[in-house]
């Protein structure tokens, strides 16, 4: 190396660290301070075995005293200062506490979930409570609203389930997440789309990778875990009807509304994507849903490398079974018949463990459900166990506007598995 590119270097160097002095960043005057501290504690120490006179010797001990509070003062709020230029802090937040958390959820277990829609995102929302070694693998065969419409206008794949995955593990002040979830209203020439989904789009195409622009956005949100596509290809989910007719696109199978018998993936030769691979091989517990069982969970599982590494997992593997029916897909399923079809559209070792609701839906929530076609789950525990699946069965709905999983009390019950490893 020249000599010349060595100035150079270390001159850039120079700059970079001189930078940290660049007015409003808010570090020059915790410098300052922590200095300041230290120079009393040279000052106060220095003279402080002095016998002369007992005054002397006093001021000196205030000045130490002195010297050691300001330098305290200074490096703690020196090292806020460095915190709040990496990641979020609410304000009256303790360091203390912030540092405190991120070292007990980054030491979190490893926890891998598989699905999309609505539901991953709300088991989400309780998992990163507990760690922040999280893997969301979402499905990317999405092709109806704002998703579909991007997808077609700009030669991408669905962002839609990925923002939702992406907001739900966020770390990030609510109004970031407020904002990726903004709609735009159908007054605007944006109807329907969402900021979220705008945003992965215009990152994809500065970056010219979907996989990176998730990496990126991930970053804008301070995500605790990563959130990955289960594949990268460009798919569309097919669904084979009871009467033999065919269905292409997931937007269009419930809408058909005719049982179905099979679903598929075009093209069946799919691959995974390396890094939701590699996170089911380290996985502790890797969970199956909640979700819409033939559109947002099994369109992952028909990838064949994602159904073979769960298989050979050693992790404890758990399926969240639904609580209503969803019409058009799983009309008059009871639970047993939930797990029937994810085995049989991927393989016998595929989960473990079922989760199940066994609390009661309110009566109103009920009729109105029943006015969309859709029912409570039964709770056919015995035909589970007879299959070789064991049962888990607690009160996991919450319903107000809609029903739902109690999303801290299903992830305190997956976290209670750890005790078996």
């Amino acid at each position: 190396m020249k000599l010349q590119e060595i100035v150079s270097i270390l001159t850039n160097k120079i700059k970079g660290l001189f930078k940290w002095l660049y007015p409003g960043i808010g570090i020059k005057r915790w410098i300052g301070l922590s200095t300041f501290g230290v120079i009393l504690l040279i000052i106060g120490s220095t003279h402080l075995r002095a016998k002369d006179y007992w005054i002397i010797q006093s001021l000196d001990t205030i000045i130490l005293i002195s010297g050691i509070i300001i330098l305290i003062l200074g490096i703690k709020r020196l090292m806020r200062s460095f915190i709040a230029a990496f990641m979020p802090v609410a304000k009256g937040e303790q360091l203390v506490d912030i540092l405190y958390q991120r070292r007990q959820l980054g030491r979190g277990p490893k926890i891998v979930t598989v699905g999309g829609g609505t539901g991953l995102s709300v088991l989400l929302s309780g998992l990163k409570e507990y760690t922040s070694n999280i893997t969301a693998i979402v499905t990317v065969a999405d092709d109806g609203g704002s998703s579909g419409r991007l997808r077609q206008q700009f030669d991408i794949l669905p962002p839609g389930d990925i923002r939702n995955c992406l907001v739900a593990l966020a770390d990030a002040p609510a109004l970031m997440r407020d904002l990726f979830q903004f709609r735009f209203d159908k007054t605007s020439e944006l109807s329907g789309h969402s900021f979220g989904n705008l945003f992965i789009t215009v990152m994809t195409r500065l970056t010219g990778d979907f996989e990176k622009a998730i990496k990126e956005t991930s970053k804008v949100l301070a995500l605790r875990g990563q959130v990955i596509p289960s594949t990268l290809n460009n798919v569309m989910l097919v669904a084979e009807h009871k009467d033999g007719s065919i269905t292409e696109g997931e937007e269009k199978i419930p809408k058909a509304n005719i049982p179905i018998k099979r679903v598929s993936l075009k093209p069946s030769t799919s691959a995974a994507t390396p890094e939701a691979i590699k996170a089911i091989e380290e996985a502790q517990i890797i969970v199956l849903g909640p979700g819409s069982l033939y559109t947002s969970i099994i369109p992952n599982l028909l990838i064949k490398e994602i159904t073979e590494a769960i298989a050979a997992s050693g992790a404890i593997k758990v399926y969240v079974c639904n609580i209503m029916t969803q019409p058009g897909e799983t009309d008059g399923y009871q639970a047993s018949e939930h797990i029937k079809t994810l085995v049989n559209h991927s393989h016998p070792r595929i989960l473990d463990y079922c989760i199940l609701n066994s609390g009661e839906i309110p009566k109103e929530t009920v009729k109105r459900y029943t006015q969309e076609n859709s029912f409570p789950v039964i709770n056919d525990r015995k035909n589970i166990e007879n299959m070789g699946y064991r049962v888990i069965e607690d009160v996991v709905a919450m319903s107000d506007d809609v029903v739902r999983h109690d999303y801290l009390k299903l992830a305190k019950i997956i976290f209670g598995f750890l005790e078996e490893i």
